[in-house]
């Protein structure tokens, strides 16, 4: 009988809530970097090529001019001249002997690298410095 004047009436009520939220400084970070200089010494095998050269008396007639020859690393230059007597003879007046050394030695060359290191300093919300922190692990290290 809900048309009786005196019935009971019971309100139902719902609370609700609502969230908002507002970005607030509380404090700042400061990056920099540092670029240092790393000496290095690396090693490099060299080799040279050195030439002997020895003359060699031979003073001997011969009938036509020797070739040029080498034999392992000895190349034989002759040298001939005429001589004049009755008849045109030719003499071997002298070889000369190239012979090649090989010499090889390690060099250290020296050489330099760049890297830089990262510094990172929290600041407080007005600016002024709070916590400074210096990064020194190897990975915090990126060679240039």
């Amino acid at each position: 009988m809900p048309d009786e004047p005196n019935a009971d009436i019971i309100p139902v009520v719902e609370e609700t809530i609502s969230l908002s939220k507002q970005a607030v400084i509380t404090g700042r970070v400061r990056v920099s970097t540092q670029t240092e200089t790393v000496e290095h010494r690396l090693p490099a095998d060299l080799s040279s090529t050195e030439v002997e050269v020895v003359r060699v008396p031979v003073n001997r007639r011969i009938d036509a001019v020797p070739e040029v020859t080498t034999r392992d690393d000895l190349t034989i230059i002759p040298v001939v001249e005429e001589r004049l007597v009755v008849t045109r003879e030719l003499y071997l007046r002298e070889e000369v002997h190239i012979r090649r050394v090989e010499r090889h030695e390690t060099v250290e060359i020296p050489a330099e690298t760049r890297r830089q290191v990262v510094r990172v300093e929290r600041l407080s919300e007005n600016g002024q410095g709070a916590d400074p922190t210096q990064s020194n692990s190897k990975e915090d290290h990126d060679d240039l």
